[in-house]
């Protein structure tokens, strides 16, 4: 965003792309006056597994599913079988609502299940082995039918204990959190570090069965008299699972000061189990997951390789994690000595980067390490155990999230510790320290003038981590006995690539969700449309081999792209202010949630989950004076000083939510639905305002684009939930709506004062027109596409359609209409599918016409860009590769957009 567009960012019209329906020109009335959904509306969908190999070793897979309007109400039931049309065991709920209280989305939980399914009305199975959760005694009691978490109410243990039967398999489930308090940038000085523990605050059941159970834990890491860095944390049982997931998130609330040496800075953060071990030093296994599906496998006391064989069915039953028969059978010149062979009880898998872990061992504390190996990228997985149980577990996107760790220690002993380090001890503390010193930026001009030279809008203060977010996922596994190699690479999997059920495109299409009509399934019917398909291609195997190329990873970092490249450097600008990361500038979020929806492929799903978790954990507060608003895009995720609704724009998360029922990415959701609050507490336009301007309760200045976007996206969803607010929701959806339209210039008045206490806008007493390129990139084309279809309201549908006819008009046209055109504009390729939209709507040959013009011929990438790669190597770059210097993200997500929705839209009107 250059200064120009932040001086009308906040002011431009909250155009955004209206619901084009699949006719030519059904308006928002005949939707919303549609009948109740016939029969074929209520078909069966075939679920599938977006990997092959099914539901593996995972505990289970939650989805969701769209239905169209009217379809099912809210008391309907679902059935689900396999490809045999056997049942198979599923518990449905609804996630979401139309307006006329059908059921807009559901979410089905399974436990079982390969290859694909068909969900259809009908009365569920129940599974053989039902979840149960017991709150009555000090514990929330979880049995999966298999095996049992008792989970803490109170005080520093999570996860109690786990049993299988009557054996206890972990206990003492904790977490970990190692404070650095002053951080040496040079080789003097000594390292101090003090440990704080996760203490239980609150415990809440969210899910009780029969296939699914959720229990939250919330609390925060104490030590003595003093409790920080919040963590929320969710545990997912499945029925008749011998394996349990946790969804951990942690909310940065330390101090770290630029400049400063003393700070909370993080040393370590993990999560803890202690295992039994009760079986025989040489019947205990380790197993530690290296690169794919490799695995070390050692005993605790190993008896292969040694000087004297005890027998090769002995060795060969010791590898395998079988029980070995009894020492007095065999070769004797083993069994007297046994107490000779070393016992390894320390096991330390280091992975500080994307590019190498190392692998050592020791016998216990106080004695040397012992190499044990080492490679480029482990899975993240390990076991601890014996012949008689033993605990699986395993980090998801653990090489990619570095610096991370894995530990076991003590297994010689009574009792091994197992850890999961998120963030490894053994890697630099966590500096979160803002990273320049100002460079004289005290003023508002003299920031200005910054962000005319590097594009980074700086203010002392605001370059702050405090409120920020991380979210992790682990996966547990209660074994009755060592698990074959086999089963234990069934675990590696489910580790690396958690399995997830999807329903199809088509079911998505069907039911008009994320907007009616803006996406189709890929089409190469014509040289045109192979075209346009091949170019989307390009782009999003692009940037899927620039985040392996320039290794976009790490804990702070997986998930976002960069902003803009450097072709004189061969590297993209990550060290030039706003240039570097994109924190969802212009939405490639949803251009790639929305290249999902259209084709089904895995690959891209990954990426965009990836994405959604980074840029709704990292890149917006959640706590402190801004929360609810996230971060222009910077050299650092919360460098930049513009605290935004657009970064925190709700709109980002709906699509992993609904596709998923995934509970964290709805906290985040529901968090935003008092974001108008944010507006009394920071002015986003307090650098550029050349008037007095004071935040009012009664009257806030708020644009109708960017910031509309962010906070009706919020309440749009609260309402489709039925969320706690969900009635304040609809409310303020509705009342926002109306008096926009009622403005003299509808969007194109570009902003309002708006009244915290009624959710109504001002209507302004003299036209203006204020419009920024800005406006409807942030979503705003998408979800005005959702609310027109979902409410009726014929004057903000009217103000809607002038906003996409005249943005992309002649100035003579803009002037002739509004009395004044609208200035220097750009971005006209992703106003394209504003054309678009409107053209479908209004039934306007002429604006679908220009659509497809301003597609081709306007600015963004065209036909005779060159849409290949150039290879790269030494010296003129650090890692060999490839290069697209022509490629821009800002460019890449808004031709992305206009592509997809133009050729659903008009894809039987290009010329």
């Amino acid at each position: 965003m250059s200064p120009i567009p932040r001086r009308s960012l906040l002011k431009a019209a909250a155009v955004a792309g209206a619901a084009a329906q699949f006719s030519w020109a059904l308006g928002a009335e005949d939707a919303e006056a549609a009948p109740r959904a016939a029969a074929a509306d209520t078909d069966p969908v075939t679920l599938d597994w977006l990997e092959d190999g099914g539901l593996g070793a995972a505990p289970g897979s939650t989805l969701g599913v769209p239905w169209p309007m009217g379809a099912y109400q809210e008391d309907q039931t679902f059935a689900l079988t396999d490809a045999d049309g056997k049942d198979v065991p599923v518990q449905s709920w609804p996630i979401a609502y139309w307006p006329d209280g059908s059921l807009k989305w559901t979410a089905h939980a399974v436990s079982s299940g390969a290859g694909k399914l068909t969900l259809a009305a009908g009365a569920p199975a129940a599974p053989a082995r039902k979840v149960t959760v017991d709150t009555r005694g000090g514990t929330v009691d979880v049995s999966t039918g298999v095996i049992t978490a008792k989970i803490g109410k109170s005080g520093s243990t999570i996860v109690k204990s786990v049993t299988r039967g009557s054996t206890e398999i972990a206990r003492n489930g904790r977490l970990v959190l190692i404070r650095q308090p002053e951080i040496e940038d040079e080789d003097q000085g000594a390292v101090r570090t003090e440990r704080f523990d996760g203490v239980v605050d609150g415990v809440t059941v969210e899910q009780s069965g029969p296939v699914r159970a959720v229990v939250r834990v919330d609390g925060k890491h104490r030590k003595g008299s003093r409790s920080w860095l919040p963590f929320s944390i969710r545990l997912y049982f499945y029925a008749g699972a011998d394996s349990f997931r946790m969804v951990h998130t942690i909310t940065y609330d330390g101090k770290q000061e630029p400049g400063k040496a003393s700070g909370d800075f993080i040393r370590g953060l993990g999560v803890r189990f202690s295992v039994p071990m009760r079986d025989e030093s040489y019947d205990r296994h380790i197993r530690i997951g290296g690169e794919g599906s490799g695995l070390l496998r050692e005993a605790v006391k190993g008896i292969t390789g040694l000087r004297r064989d005890p027998g090769a069915a002995v060795q060969a039953a010791q590898y395998a994690g079988q029980k070995l028969p009894d020492p007095a059978t065999w070769d004797q010149r083993v069994t007297t000595r046994l107490q000779y062979i070393p016992e390894w009880g320390d096991y330390t898998l280091s992975q500080l980067s994307a590019d190498g872990f190392t692998l050592r061992k020791r016998t216990k504390k106080g004695h040397g390490w012992i190499g044990a190996g080492g490679g480029r990228r482990a899975s993240g997985f390990g076991y601890v155990g014996g012949v008689g149980g033993g605990l699986s577990f395993g980090l998801r996107d653990f090489w990619e999230k570095h610096p991370a760790q894995l530990d076991v220690r003590a297994a010689h002993t009574d009792e091994a510790e197992v850890t999961l380090w998120l963030w490894s001890p053994e890697a630099q503390p966590m500096d979160l320290r803002f990273y320049h010193d100002g460079m004289g930026q005290d003023t508002y001009p003299e920031q200005l003038e910054g962000l005319n030279i590097t594009y980074e809008d700086h203010e002392p203060g605001f370059g702050t981590p405090y409120g920020i977010a991380r979210t992790s996922e682990l996966l547990f596994w209660a074994n009755e006995s060592t698990p074959s190699p086999e089963k234990l690479a069934e675990q590696v999997a489910a580790v690396r690539v958690l399995p997830q059920l999807a329903a199809p495109p088509r079911q998505l299409i069907k039911a008009k969700v994320f907007g009616p009509g803006l996406y189709s399934e890929p089409d190469r019917s014509t040289p045109a449309k192979a075209r346009i398909e091949d170019h989307l291609d390009f782009l999003f195997t692009y940037y899927k081999d620039q985040v392996e190329q320039r290794r976009w990873y790490g804990f702070w970092d997986y998930g976002d792209i960069m902003h803009t490249y450097d072709a004189v450097r061969h590297q993209w600008r990550y060290d030039i202010g706003g240039y570097a990361w994109d924190n969802s500038e212009l939405s490639p979020d949803i251009w790639l949630w929305m290249a999902y929806l259209r084709s089904g492929r895995a690959d891209i799903f990954r990426f965009a989950e990836s994405m959604t978790r980074h840029t709704g954990e990292v890149d917006v507060y959640h706590l402190g004076q801004w929360a609810g608003l996230g971060t222009r895009h910077g050299v650092q995720h919360y460098a930049d000083s513009a605290k935004q609704q657009r970064i925190a724009n709700t709109t980002y998360r709906r699509y992993y939510y609904f596709l998923t029922a995934d509970e964290r990415v709805g906290d985040l959701m529901h968090a935003n639905v008092d974001s108008d609050e944010t507006f009394l507490a920071l002015d986003p336009l307090r650098k550029i305002r050349t008037e007095p301007y004071t935040p009012d309760r009664h009257a806030l200045s708020i644009g109708f684009g960017t910031d509309w976007s962010g906070l009706v996206s919020a309440w749009l969803t609260e309402w489709e939930r039925k969320g706690p607010k969900w009635e304040k929701a609809k409310a303020r959806v509705l009342s926002t709506m109306e008096t926009i339209a009622a403005q003299p210039n509808g969007f194109v008045q570009g902003s309002g004062l708006y009244d915290l206490d009624t959710g109504r806008f001002a209507v302004a007493a003299a036209p203006v027109v204020s419009v920024s390129h800005l406006s409807a990139v942030f979503g705003l084309n998408e979800l005005c596409a959702e609310l027109i279809h979902l409410v009726d309201m014929p004057k903000f549908d009217q103000a809607y359609y002038d906003y996409c006819r005249y943005f992309n008009a002649t100035k003579a046209e803009q002037a002739a209409r509004y009395g004044s055109h609208f200035g220097t504009l750009l971005l006209f390729q992703g106003h394209s599918r504003l054309d678009a939209y409107a053209a479908v709507q209004t039934g306007d040959a002429a604006l679908a016409k220009r659509a497809w013009a301003k597609f081709y011929g306007s600015d963004g990438y065209t036909e005779s860009s060159p849409w290949k790669t150039e290879p790269l190597s030494g010296p003129a770059t650090l890692v060999a590769g490839s290069e697209a210097p022509w490629v821009a993200t800002n460019d890449t997500a808004l031709y992305g957009l206009a592509a997809i929705e133009n050729l659903a839209l008009l894809g039987d009107r290009m010329p």
